[in-house]
């Protein structure tokens, strides 16, 4: 690390993290970076300190997002130390009802999936709506993807839901919940309608565990950074015992 006191350009700081001196500007406008000092011929002057916010930073962001990084730092830098230290809680929680929810919706899909549609009354899209809790907007947007493709009434044109769709549906929705992106939607129902195996929907559960894993990770990784930050602590020699 630098002298505390040390100048730093734009460029410097910008290297260091490996984006663009622009967004070192911006950073500094948002608040990410705590105020910098001109010189008297305009130039901003950066020290070790805009480095530390900066590397802090961009730690938040690959564990907690974007915005909640920038509110992090802002806090920080406004002396509200509690508020950082609230939501570095609520991402933690956020991550920790995800965990939970994935297990269950986990155990729900297998349960679903293991259904065999049997003959009942069909439904049209306000009744599936209904059963599932969703606008039916949502419906048409599925059907739109090429997830569902409900038969429609001769006659009227009005959609009709056969068993296999319900279940189809459900099976969306609570991967949906999971925050699975449509294209993977579409893979597991693509290999459940086609071979009958639940693999794609294990894998599927599989990758969103080790994309939480990994998170949770950043997590952990972002709150050291920030606690040497406000602490004004140093990081341990890599060879220390």
């Amino acid at each position: 690390m630098v002298s505390p006191k040390a100048r730093l350009r734009p460029v410097d700081l910008a290297r260091a993290a490996g984006i663009s001196t622009q967004q070192v500007r911006n950073y500094l406008d948002a608040g990410v970076l705590p105020p910098a000092q001109r010189t008297e011929t305009g130039y901003r002057c950066f020290h070790d300190r805009h480095l530390r916010a900066l590397l802090t930073y961009r730690a938040l962001v690959r564990g907690f997002g974007i915005h909640t990084a920038q509110a992090i730092m802002r806090a920080v830098h406004a002396d509200e130390l509690p508020k950082a230290l609230e939501l570095i809680d609520a991402g933690h929680a956020a991550a920790h009802e995800q965990r939970r929810s994935l297990d269950e919706i986990g155990a729900a899909l297998e349960a679903v999936a293991e259904q065999d549609p049997a003959p009942k009354a069909d439904m049209r899209i306000g009744d599936l709506a209904a059963h599932l809790g969703v606008r039916t907007s949502a419906l048409r947007v599925w059907e739109s993807e090429g997830l569902l493709a409900p038969e429609r009434e001769r006659g009227t044109g009005y959609r009709c839901y056969r068993a296999s769709d319900v279940r189809d549906a459900q099976m969306i929705h609570m991967l949906r919940q999971g925050r699975y992106p449509l294209p993977q939607v579409r893979h597991v129902l693509d290999e459940l309608r086609r071979t009958g195996s639940r693999e794609a929907l294990r894998e599927a559960i599989a990758q969103r565990r080790a994309e939480l894993t990994t998170r949770a990770t950043a997590m952990l990784e972002a709150a050291s950074h920030l606690h040497a930050y406000t602490t004004g602590a140093q990081p341990e020699p890599r060879d220390a015992p």
